[in-house]
């Protein structure tokens, strides 16, 4: 028994190695594997990430990460995996709430540098304009479709 869950800590490990080298499939194939030899809800997290990322099920995946702050609620890494489900079905206020709420329980650098590039706005294009002026709006999205700013 002691060699079977020391094999699917071997595979977790794998697992998050693949998904800090962006290898998401290869990541969910680890994670699969492991969580066959061996039940840990606290790895969840990350089996959601990658189903929702690989396979586009970002329900199932929210629910995992769910599971997984069920077990471990003071885990920064859970909330990241939140977050960066909510970022993939495109939900970017939900996935800055879960960042927000990692930081809060401990935070860690990697935290930090997506709370950093999806949670600055660019200036408004017009800035004698306010912000949410209808001119500011229009040529912001224009210029950030054609890569200006």
């Amino acid at each position: 028994m002691q060699v079977n869950s020391e094999e699917a800590v071997k595979l977790y490990g794998r697992a998050v190695a693949a998904l800090d080298a962006g290898e998401t499939s290869s990541a969910l194939a680890f994670l699969e594997r492991a969580l066959k030899i061996s039940d840990n809800a606290c790895w969840y997290s990350y089996l959601g990430y990658c189903i929702a990322k690989e396979r586009g099920q970002v329900r199932k995946g929210a629910e995992l990460c769910g599971t997984a702050l069920q077990q471990e609620p003071e885990n920064p890494a859970h909330f990241l995996n939140l977050a960066k489900i909510h970022l993939v079905a495109g939900k970017k206020d939900e996935a800055l709430q879960a960042l927000r709420e990692g930081m809060s329980c401990g935070g860690n650098s990697e935290i930090a540098t997506l709370l950093e590039k999806i949670g600055t706005r660019k200036p408004p294009v017009f800035s004698f304009l306010s912000r949410d002026h209808a001119l500011n709006r229009v040529a912001g999205l224009v210029f950030d479709r054609l890569k200006l700013r």
